[in-house]
């Protein structure tokens, strides 16, 4: 459904950082920068960080979170611990099993640097 997803940073060297680890604990990365923006580009689809191109400072997405696939709960662990390391901040109740109308899942939420909201994802079985 999704081609790409992209959110803004007021520093891009910083965002970098944040998501080469917090990417790289998915296997994904690390990105490929393009003045002012860059890119994660995998098979699936692409997550890109930008600075806003109208010169105004980026800001977050009140109810927004944007998601990113685990493969197990140790890699939203994984991912989530490299996400505090490099900056970020954790959020909501610390990982683990929610349940819920569309199953049995684990979750891990943080915010990055900007304040976007983020979450690594494992449906169980």
């Amino acid at each position: 459904m999704f081609s790409h997803i992209m959110i803004g940073t007021n520093d891009l060297d910083r965002a970098k950082t944040f998501y080469d680890k917090l990417l790289g604990t998915l296997g994904v990365g690390p990105s490929v920068v393009d003045g002012h923006r860059m890119f994660y580009l995998t098979k699936t689809g692409v997550f890109a960080v930008s600075k806003p191109i109208d010169g105004q400072p980026a800001t977050h997405a009140n109810g927004g979170t944007i998601g990113f696939a685990a493969s197990s709960p140790e890699q939203a662990d994984a991912w989530h611990k490299a996400g505090v390391e490099a900056g970020g901040t954790s959020i909501e109740e610390p990982p683990g099993v929610r349940e819920g109308s569309v199953g049995k899942m684990y979750l891990a939420y943080l915010r990055d640097p900007d304040g976007n909201k983020l979450c690594a994802m494992h449906r169980m079985g």
